[in-house]
């Protein structure tokens, strides 16, 4: 498991790589002292995972993951017991309270290692995150104003464009991020997602029933009730996609 530990203070990253020498299982790849500095290692160097402090100068741990086209997976470390709770809602894989305790990082390192055996191996690619697809098994973040999510994609059943925002749909919420549909559709796996129309990408995971439409399109309703419009363009290709 290949580990970066991001925090602006020396001593606090040098005493966290001391308690996560004691697993061999952890290989550290490296550590950074703020946003830009990590950003350009989580690149570089395709963490598993990242140790990351939510306060620090400038940027906070969680404008380092806006920035990421994909996240690692992330057990936060914070002095701030009431804002990272408010934050991350159960939402992150975990989080640690400063000073770190032995027996609490042991609970997050189980958790980890029980996520990456479940999940798809990382490594796999070419060593840039950018190059991956996003699938149903990838878990990405969403911060909407003062509310952060960890959304596993298979929970996600559409994403609609609202000028140059889009509405991420999930459980029963509807947040907004700053990215273009054009540029996600390009991320997700098609396997895994279908461009309906210039305005939705649906989760096929989702649909539940389909019916003839206008002019030769398609209506779509997922499981929740949804009901999205697949244009004639994309009717045909759908319909080989969903059909033996």
């Amino acid at each position: 498991m290949r580990a970066l530990v991001i925090d602006d203070e020396r001593l606090a990253r040098k005493e966290l790589i001391n308690l996560l020498s004691q697993y061999d299982q952890v290989e550290i790849v490296g550590e950074a002292n703020n946003v830009d500095d990590a950003k350009e290692k989580i690149e570089a160097l395709s963490p598993d995972v990242v140790f990351l402090d939510i306060q620090m100068p400038e940027k906070t741990g969680f404008d380092l993951l806006e920035e990421l086209d994909n996240v690692p997976h992330v057990i936060f470390t914070t002095a701030y017991d009431e804002y990272a709770l408010k934050a991350f809602q159960v939402n992150a894989l975990d989080y640690l309270l400063k000073p770190i305790e032995p027996k609490r990082l042991n609970e997050a390192i189980e958790r980890l290692f029980k996520k990456l055996n479940e999940g798809p191996d990382r490594s796999e690619d070419d060593g840039s995150f950018s190059s991956k697809k996003l699938t149903l098994d990838d878990q990405v973040f969403v911060k909407d104003g003062d509310r952060c999510w960890f959304v596993k994609l298979s929970n996600v059943r559409l994403f609609e464009s609202d000028g140059n925002y889009i509405k991420v749909y999930f459980d029963n919420n509807k947040p907004m991020i700053h990215k273009s549909l054009n540029a996600l559709d390009e991320r997700l796996d098609e396997k895994s997602f279908f461009r309906a129309s210039r305005k939705h990408i649906i989760n096929l995971s989702w649909v539940e029933a389909i019916e003839p439409w206008f002019n030769g399109g398609l209506v779509v309703t997922l499981k929740g009730g949804d009901r999205i419009e697949v244009s004639r363009r994309q009717a045909a290709r759908f319909k080989d996609m969903m059909s033996l």
